[in-house]
């Protein structure tokens, strides 16, 4: 038992170890031995069958894991007992052609050069086989020369003995699909034609056989040569080649149509759930189609019948199922891709685009929002100087506080209208302007108690100012520049108005210079502040950039920090 044991181990590995190429090469030895017997004969037969398991073993039409339906079954069953039991010169003809055409269609998708060897020695051999041994069987009176059956049995079986020692560096089968369908099928029937015009010829003139097939290998030949000039002529014809790809093409011509409507839906519907429905609708007009249901976001629904020939497809968040009257042919299946994967890509840029303009929608309230607290922050902040005033004042300060509540109160109900205004105003609103003495005046009465010092350059003695602009960013920088004034009691803070071909506003302060990464980032994108929201600068920097000014650091460095609003240059980047 346990030398059975270890006999039935060896024969297992040694089973496992054999690769695609052994199998052709012992299918095609079982059958050359098969043929150069008489098929009547019983060892002849038992050779078939074992070439028909051994064809099974190395097909390349079904992968090895794949599950055979019955009519399959039923099939290889059928042409198993059909081969061996029939006894039949024609019938090997014809297996032959079909196991040359399976081999011979294989070998334009081949890279490897071993393998494509092994495919293309395979196929001389068939031929060979075919013309040589298996044709003249098929002539009642044909005769053999003495030398001619030794050359069949040693000769002809020598392609297929080197096929079991030839290396292809390869331990897996290759794919199921490797066969070319289009050209297996061309060969079949250039080899079927091969046959049957040296055996018609044969019978119809009672010549030689060799004769009668280097004939019909002439004819063919002219037929080939023909048929390559009228593919591609020059003589100004379409040729053959443009009429076929136009007639393979003319499926392409309603996919076309709908691929212009769902281009026109795209410009006109931009909710992309509608936007699914209304191409579906349409998609569901194509001739080659029965019904359509889709899955897409918050919505799904079908148009048309349903049929037990589906084909589905999902992109992204999109599932779109597609039925047929009949199972769709590989073409058919491409287009329905080409159909699907567009309707994917449209529906996927109406998401991005909703999502866009959600985005869009809440950005503006955000900036809307952020300038606006700055601004209540900025109003915020010059109460509670007022307060701290008036709280700090004695008895003999009655006066002077009353005076600057008068002065002040006004200006702030004023700035707090403006804010509120803003609310309501349209995008694009172009700002109120000021007159530039004026605006100054009240800037400098709002911050006489702050020991800041004011500088003005020749100014002229008319002239207007964007005053919404000019408030928000001397309000931000002077508020910037207190609060670090909490943090170095001595800071000096200047504030300049000057002239230079536009009014210019500078605000200055002799502390420590901002951090040069932090110095990058004040006017591009909101940063961290421990006071404030971080955005202040950002906001004052986009809403001047949409006036025409620029704000800038124009210097930064110890004891000399200070930032300028200017009008910006025309190379200036927005």
């Amino acid at each position: 038992m346990a030398a059975e044991s270890n006999s039935a181990g060896v024969l297992t590995r040694a089973i496992a170890s054999l690769r695609q190429e052994h199998w052709l090469s012992l299918m095609l030895l079982a059958l050359h031995g098969a043929l150069v017997m008489e098929l009547a004969d019983p060892l002849a037969q038992a050779l078939l069958i074992c070439h028909f398991g051994l064809f099974l073993l190395w097909q390349p039409l079904w992968r090895g894991e794949q599950k055979l339906i019955f009519g399959q079954v039923v099939l290889i069953l059928v042409s198993g007992t059909l081969l061996v039991a029939a006894q039949s010169w024609w019938l090997m003809g014809l297996w032959l052609s079909i196991l040359f055409s399976l081999i011979g269609g294989n070998v334009p998708g081949i890279k490897n050069f071993a393998q494509r060897l092994i495919s293309l020695l395979a196929a001389v051999y068939l031929l060979s086989i075919l013309l040589v041994w298996v044709v003249p069987h098929l002539f009642a009176e044909q005769t053999f020369p003495g030398f001619m059956l030794p050359l069949v049995q040693y000769g002809l079986a020598l392609p297929v003995v080197v096929i079991f020692f030839i290396r292809t560096g390869r331990s897996q089968a290759p794919s199921g699909y490797s066969v070319d369908l289009f050209y297996s099928i061309l060969i079949f029937l250039m080899t079927v034609v091969l046959v049957l015009g040296a055996f018609v010829i044969k019978q119809a003139s009672h010549g030689n056989y060799v004769l009668a097939l280097a004939q019909t290998l002439f004819v063919i030949a002219v037929m080939l040569f023909a048929l390559s000039w009228l593919w591609d002529p020059r003589g100004g014809f379409a040729g053959i080649g443009q009429l076929l790809s136009r007639y393979f093409l003319s499926v392409g011509i309603p996919f076309e149509r709908w691929m212009h409507s769902l281009a026109g839906l795209a410009d006109r519907e931009r909710d992309p759930d509608k936007f699914v429905i209304m191409a579906a609708h349409q998609m569901g007009e194509l001739p080659w189609l029965s019904g359509v249901r889709w899955r897409a976001g918050g919505t799904s629904g079908q148009v048309g019948d349903s049929t037990r020939h589906l084909t589905e497809f999902t992109f992204g968040g999109l599932t779109l199922i597609t039925y047929t009257r009949w199972s769709p042919s590989p073409a058919i299946v491409l287009h329905i891709r080409l159909l699907a994967r567009l309707l994917g890509d449209y529906y996927e840029a109406k998401v991005r685009e909703q999502e866009q303009r959600r985005n869009a929608y809440l950005q503006a309230i955000y900036e809307t929002g952020s300038r606006l607290t700055h601004d209540v922050k900025n109003l915020l902040q010059t109460l509670r100087s007022l307060c701290d005033a008036a709280q700090s004042s004695g008895a003999g300060d009655a006066e002077a506080v009353r005076l600057l509540m008068q002065r002040q109160l006004p200006q702030i109900t004023q700035r707090l209208q403006i804010t509120l205004d803003k609310l309501g105003a349209k995008p694009g609103t172009g700002l109120q302007s000021a007159d530039a003495i004026s605006w100054w005046k009240g800037l400098k009465q709002r911050y006489a108690h702050e020991r800041i010092d004011f500088e003005e350059r020749r100014l002229p003695a008319s002239g207007a100012l964007p005053a919404d602009l000019f408030e928000s960013v001397a309000e931000n920088l002077l508020q910037n520049a207190l609060e670090k004034r909490k943090l170095h009691p001595g800071l000096r803070i200047s504030v300049g108005l000057a002239w230079q071909d536009g009014f210019v506003l500078t605000v200055f302060d002799d502390g420590d210079p901002v951090p040069p990464a932090l110095a990058d980032q004040l006017f591009g994108a909101p940063v961290a502040s421990a006071s404030g929201l971080g955005v202040g600068l950002y906001q004052v920097a986009r809403f001047a950039r949409e006036q025409g000014f620029e704000v800038r650091m124009s210097e930064n460095r110890p004891g000399r920090v200070c930032f300028t609003l200017a009008a910006a240059s025309p190379t200036a980047t927005p």
